[in-house]
């Protein structure tokens, strides 16, 4: 039986890729825990879907809303959308991510810059949109997706691994300067999860071999074991924990 986090009831969580894979894992977590939870993705099929799904599950539809995140000015629509109808914005899951694999000599400049548009940047503008209201509450949490990608030194995508290897400076720096109003910033940092998109097109059977023999444990890590995860960074139980990253990876790394 999952954790209830009496804190969380109530609070207003906005979700960057909350449609799918990871993301609607959180979205289902966020709102079995009766929180106020908004989320935008590019998937409106799937998103439309899984807003109706959770609201005959949980009693708690989410909000969902379009948006492409490499699009600054859309994102901060969105986040503003998102307080003038549910409230001030307790918590920011900046969970959104693509992890494109591509060869070094196919890497052009306008492809990097949209693989940081999609895997970091919006990060720092999502922050920088929902902190005055958090700073006005005197309370937040926000907590940044990384990936162990660059941690087990892995190649065939060095515009994402790049991306990934910085969201914890960013996390650092956020901690530091959002801590003195109760703010607290953390990195979340999934192993290999088996979405349906790993399914599909990289799960072989020697790369699940691989990876149960690097990893401690033999389950396979699942979405709902990042999403517990994000519930305790994000609920007043984790109330001392900033600036630190939580690796959940069943021993990989």
């Amino acid at each position: 039986m999952s954790a209830q986090y009496p804190s969380l009831e109530g609070r207003v969580v906005f979700i960057t890729g909350g449609g799918s894979g990871i993301g609607a894992a959180l979205t289902r977590a966020f709102a079995a825990q009766r929180a106020k939870v908004a989320f935008v993705d590019i998937a409106e099929a799937e998103s439309v879907e899984l807003v109706e799904a959770v609201g005959k599950e949980t009693g708690n539809a989410p909000l969902y809303l379009r948006c492409d995140i490499r699009d600054i000015a859309a994102l901060r629509t969105a986040i503003g959308q998102v307080a003038a109808q549910l409230g001030t914005i307790n918590v920011l899951v900046n969970n959104a991510a693509n992890d494109q694999r591509h060869a070094i000599e196919s890497v052009t400049p306008e492809y990097w810059d949209n693989q940081m548009a999609i895997n970091l940047r919006p990060m720092f503008f999502a922050a920088q949109a929902v902190v005055p209201g958090m700073q006005a509450l005197r309370a937040g949490s926000i907590i940044n997706f990384g990936s162990v990608s660059w941690m087990i030194g892995q190649g065939g995508m060095p515009a994402y691994t790049s991306a990934k290897a910085a969201v914890h400076g960013l996390t650092r720096g956020l901690a530091r300067d959002f801590g003195g109003d109760n703010i607290r910033v953390n990195t979340l940092i999934p192993g290999w999860v088996m979405t349906e998109r790993q399914l599909k097109l990289w799960l072989t059977p020697e790369a699940d071999a691989e990876r149960a023999k690097r990893q401690c444990l033999p389950l396979r890590v699942q979405p709902e074991h990042i999403a517990a995860m994000a519930l305790f960074l994000a609920a007043d139980d984790s109330a001392a924990c900033t600036a630190q990253q939580y690796i959940i990876d069943a021993g990989w790394v």
